[in-house]
């Protein structure tokens, strides 16, 4: 599965151990958001989506490829 840098930022700020617990962090986040945060929305739907098809097995393969790019 193909992340943007975005979408790894995004994974690196709510990192977790496992595929199911960086869903949760997401989904919890999305629920803090405002109305106007769109971007946002849409940047975590994408990467919730990407992370709903993948396998835990294709998770760790990524997850040990987190590395934001913040700068």
């Amino acid at each position: 599965m193909k992340f943007t840098v975005e979408e790894t930022n995004l994974m690196c700020i709510y990192t977790a151990d496992t595929r199911e617990e960086l869903m949760a962090n997401l989904t919890e986040m999305q629920g803090h958001l405002q109305e106007d945060e769109t971007e946002l929305k849409e940047l975590t739907a994408s990467v919730l989506t990407k992370l709903e098809s993948m396998t835990d097995e294709e998770f760790e393969a990524v997850k040990g490829e987190l590395v934001g790019d913040f700068e």
